[in-house]
């Protein structure tokens, strides 16, 4: 979630190149950041008393952090068109490739219990990310 945040507030830097931010904007951006409040509190309760660990406690709350996490990718998309066509295709296919899969093997983790799926999605959902950050950034810096 830490670098997921960092890469927002860093991607959330290109809608100074707009030339008018409406309140339609603003409220939309407002609630593309609630999402992120949301994950973050799915993975860090208040308290994990009724289950035996955090492992049990995550796994119970799959179906929604990961429903959640697919949500945020599709308002991405939605974000991403809000900074103009030109940004959209300065992106790449890979963008939109991109944020399909996550959307697809978010559904996937949401229904499956399996933890070396949820092990693998993590670790190398971390790895890429990391990559397409630093690829995103040396090109359109």
């Amino acid at each position: 979630m830490f670098l997921f945040i960092i890469h927002f507030w860093w991607w959330e830097y290109r809608l100074g190149s707009l030339v008018v931010i409406t309140f339609g904007v603003y409220l939309f951006l407002i609630s593309f950041c609630c999402l992120f409040y949301f994950l973050s509190v799915l993975l860090f309760p208040t308290s994990i008393e009724e289950y035996g660990d955090y492992e049990d406690y995550f796994i119970s709350r799959r179906t929604w952090f990961f429903g959640m996490l697919a949500l945020t990718y599709a308002v991405d998309l939605g974000d991403t068109w809000l900074k103009g066509q030109a940004y959209v295709h300065a992106l790449g296919r890979e963008y939109l490739i991109r944020n399909l899969a996550y959307i697809v093997l978010c559904l996937v983790a949401a229904w499956t219990r399996n933890r070396r799926f949820h092990i693998a999605f993590v670790s190398l959902g971390l790895l890429y990310q990391i990559s397409w950050i630093f690829r995103l950034y040396d090109v359109l810096g």
